[in-house]
């Protein structure tokens, strides 16, 4: 199993404890109302069209609370859901059902939306070569869950968070003492403490401190609100020296003509930053 894979399936067991956790707390006070061996049967529908993302979560939500609990799909992670379409039927008990109703679809809707939004801005650029990458960005505690619906969605991850990656920005490249020391410092972690696969990236505001990064052997370097014709200007100075980044002002009307320039990546926040979660609902009846 894969580092991701591994990790992926212990954020689905904790996001999914800690969703249920907050939602039910000391007990399901409705669902008690229920008689406590009433069987159940759902449909779970999408109301806009979308791409699928987070079936795990979703089954985990019900099987944490009704081992027995039986989910059968109509779609996988990735494909396209249309208006009126059954995604799954649930069959289980019925108190757990309902009880995991809310935090199961909370996680659907939720990474199918962050799926659905990738999958549109990796349309916009697919035949250049500029690839789209997600940023750090994201819901407190749902870092892996929206990650993942990233790559549902065709995207690509960044790092997944400060241990596994180094970004010098703006304020690491003061507090160092400027662009040489602060990738002077980089590369001698690395050497000496970190993965040797560790990215270095490097952020840089203008030509001079493009010129400096390149100068001092950056392989990666993030371009951070440059201009189209500062982006091309880039591309042709750097030469594939360097991976580029384009980040900032990026959305579905200017991606196109930023990968255009001829970057390597487009970073964009605003997959797992806004997020407008998919509009699902689920239809029960005793069963």
């Amino acid at each position: 199993m894969s580092d991701f894979a591994h990790d992926l399936e212990t954020s689905i067991t904790r996001d999914v404890t800690a969703a249920l956790a907050e939602d039910v707390g000391g007990g399901d006070l409705t669902a008690s109302l229920i008689p406590a061996g009433a069987r159940g049967k759902a449909c779970v529908m999408t109301h806009i069209d979308g791409i699928l993302a987070g079936r795990d979560w979703f089954t985990r939500a019900f099987t944490e609370l009704d081992p027995d609990c039986e989910i059968f799909w109509h779609a996988n992670d990735g494909d396209k859901i249309i208006v009126s379409q059954p995604i799954c039927e649930v069959v289980g008990n019925a108190r757990a059902m309902l009880t995991a109703e809310r935090s199961a679809l909370n996680f659907l809707q939720t990474l199918s939306a962050v799926a659905t939004k990738t999958q549109r801005y990796v349309a916009r650029v697919a035949d250049t070569p500029a690839k789209v990458f997600d940023t750090r960005q994201t819901l407190p505690g749902l870092r892996m869950a929206l990650k993942y619906a990233v790559r549902v969605g065709g995207g690509n991850n960044h790092r997944m968070g400060l241990y596994d990656g180094i970004l010098i920005k703006e304020n690491h490249i003061v507090a160092a003492g400027g662009i040489k020391a602060a990738l002077d410092a980089a590369h001698h972690l690395v050497q000496h403490q970190a993965a040797a696969d560790t990215m270095i990236e490097i952020e840089v505001a203008n030509r001079v401190q493009l010129q400096e990064a390149l100068a001092c052997g950056a392989k990666m370097i993030l371009l951070d609100n440059f201009k189209l014709d500062a982006l091309a200007d880039a591309v042709n100075l750097s030469r594939g020296r360097a991976q580029l980044e384009a980040a900032g002002g990026v959305n579905l009307n200017t991606i196109r003509a930023i990968a255009e320039t001829g970057v390597n990546r487009i970073s964009v926040s605003a997959l797992t930053k806004d997020v407008h979660a998919l509009d699902l609902s689920m239809r029960f009846k005793l069963h």
